[in-house]
């Protein structure tokens, strides 16, 4: 390619709305448009970087057994409602109407329809395993669209589903995308971590996350150092302590804490560690025919609650956090000053194992404040129910018992689930068997965000001048820059015979003929992010040189000219 003949539109300054560095750099780069909120043009440069990612994609879900098809953005409303999620999905899935007044969706994901293939293409148990995949887009109606491709409105996703004859399909179905996932986030060449994760809308059994790892992620990624664990937040265990409960040595006191409602307050005016205080949580429980539940949540004043956890608390079904006058209502008090004792007996108690095992532990007083100090289970209090409902923390004990968690972060790319019979019970996809009676299949579905692979890699390669591509995933692998173009015939001539030599050796490169200055030049493709580099000048040429510099050198390199392709070769390899 030559420059001339493409579309570079670099910008010195990024938008007022772009708020994190992916976001600033591929606008600046010239790489998206924004067209209206959360939906981008890919322009040129963009647009070849997405092309890169999907081979890769397409290889290696090729290589792993899956075959290509491709199922429409627009699915009719009747699918959806076969499964229940026509009306369980929200507002984010965005539905329309045809002129005649049918329901449709604007899909984010193609479960009911590759179902719905499945019910009507696969008869027999010699059909299958299969795994279906197609790389299409995808519309979630975000509430808050924001940081550019990581969380807009419409976006492009390799999903794949699997359908097999047994659980044990299924299994070696899953670990064949696992697998196949591994080497396509190792051909990005980008740092990733393959985490337990958490199902969530999609439903089914077991599920792992891809993350990139990025300081800037907006997930928390929970490993273990000395093992092999790791898991996203919501859904690592945290363990119950391993010490019992003391007994009491305090008595019950009613203390004044006048003006103090966060727990990080109490502790300080009563000079005692905020390890010693309880917070309460106050959620709103949707019960049949409208009524509400009110559940108590019980945590150490360090902790924080997960969300996920308390969502599959035995009965607990669909919640939000109690509003003022709900609280109120139930506890004669304001938020701040609320606690387990003499609480009325509708309100559920759920203490997390951490704060089971306390004794001797500060609580709300439900009365504006006041808090209880010396308060202890058995005697001041019935014993609760006790569950997991935490976040885990650095330092806290492994599950698999083999050390102590980290935790970093990381940028959620990639999702394999087992599905079970979610969906092919819902949609009586069956096959019949050996017997000719008809079995549900087992099904797993596998995505992968292609357009957010590009924010991903940028949050984790970048630095003060721009874009820091991996080659495999780089709008260009090698970029020529000539020095004078249009006033050396020499530099010119060396400049189009080094540019058709690395063609013809398979080299993805781009020669900038546009005659720009060297300073605007090298500052284009350092914001661009070509990971290499090579300088043609006159004063090099007499000595017989080229310049090499990859996008990481702090200094150039200089290289024979009649050796640069074979070294570059080399770098790429």
């Amino acid at each position: 390619m030559r420059a001339s003949h493409f579309f570079i539109s670099t910008l010195k300054e990024a938008p007022s709305d772009a708020e994190i560095v992916s976001h600033k750099l591929m606008v600046r780069a010239g790489m998206i448009r924004r067209l209206g909120s959360g939906i981008y043009n890919y322009m040129p440069m963009g647009l070849r970087v997405i092309r890169k990612v999907e081979h890769i994609v397409r290889e290696e879900m090729n290589r792993a057994g899956a075959v290509e098809l491709l199922m429409p953005l627009v699915q009719p409303a009747e699918l959806w409602e076969e499964t229940g999620r026509w009306d369980k999905m929200g507002p984010e899935l965005l539905r329309v109407k045809d002129r005649h007044g049918r329901d449709y969706a604007i899909q984010p994901t193609s479960e009911e329809v590759v179902t719905d293939i499945a019910r009507s293409e696969i008869k027999s148990y010699r059909q299958l395993p299969v795994n279906f995949y197609h790389i299409q887009t995808k519309f979630r109606d975000e509430r808050r669209p924001r940081f550019g491709l990581m969380r807009g409105r419409e976006f492009t996703m390799k999903d794949a589903y699997s359908f097999d004859r047994d659980a044990e399909g299924l299994k070696r179905s899953y670990q064949a995308m696992v697998d196949a996932y591994t080497r396509i986030f190792n051909r990005f060449g980008l740092k990733f971590r393959a985490v337990a994760a958490d199902n969530g809308a999609i439903g089914g059994s077991g599920s792992q996350e891809f993350h990139v790892i990025a300081d800037t992620g907006e997930d928390a990624l929970v490993y273990c150092p000395q093992s092999d664990y790791a898991a996203n937040i919501e859904a690592a265990e945290a363990l119950p302590p391993s010490v019992s409960r003391a007994a009491a040595s305090q008595p019950l006191s009613k203390t004044p804490t006048p003006g103090k409602s966060r727990c990080e307050d109490v502790a300080q005016l009563l000079t005692l560690a905020l390890t010693q205080t309880v917070k309460s949580i106050v959620l709103s429980v949707e019960k049949e025919e409208g009524e509400r539940e009110i559940w108590l949540l019980l945590l150490r004043g360090d902790h924080e609650l997960n969300e996920v956890k308390a969502g599959k608390l035995p009965g607990i079904g669909p919640f939000r956090f109690a509003s003022d006058t709900e609280i109120m209502e139930h506890f004669a008090c304001k938020p701040g000053y609320l606690g387990p004792i003499g609480v009325a007996k509708s309100v559920k108690i759920v203490a997390d194992r951490t704060v089971a095992v306390m004794s001797d532990f500060v609580c709300g007083a439900n009365e504006e404040d006041f808090h209880y100090t010396g308060a202890n289970w058995g005697r001041d209090l019935p014993e609760p129910l006790v569950a997991d409902i935490r976040n885990v923390v650095a330092g806290d004990p492994s599950p698999d018992g083999k050390g102590t968690l980290e935790i970093q972060r990381g940028i959620e790319v990639g999702h394999v689930f087992q599905l079970g019979t979610r969906y092919s019970a819902d949609m009586k996809a069956t096959y019949l068997d050996e017997n000719g009676k008809p079995q549900l299949m087992q099904m797993g579905c596998y995505g992968i965000g292609v357009t957010r692979i590009l924010g991903a890699a940028i949050e984790q390669n970048f630095d003060a001048k721009g874009i820091i591509w991996p080659a495999s995933i780089a709008p260009f692998e090698v970029v020529l820059c000539p020095m004078g173009l249009d006033r050396s015939q020499t530099v010119r001539e060396l400049a189009d015979t080094l540019y058709k030599r690395l063609l013809e050796s398979g080299v993805d490169v781009i020669l900038d003929d546009r005659g720009e200055r060297p300073g605007a030049m090298f500052a284009d493709w350092e914001l661009i992010g070509v990971p290499h580099r090579v300088v043609i000048g006159e004063r090099g040429l007499k000595d017989g040189l080229l310049e090499y510099q990859g996008r990481r050198d702090a200094t150039p390199t200089q290289v024979p000219r009649e050796d640069m392709v074979a070294f570059l070769k080399a770098k790429l390899a």
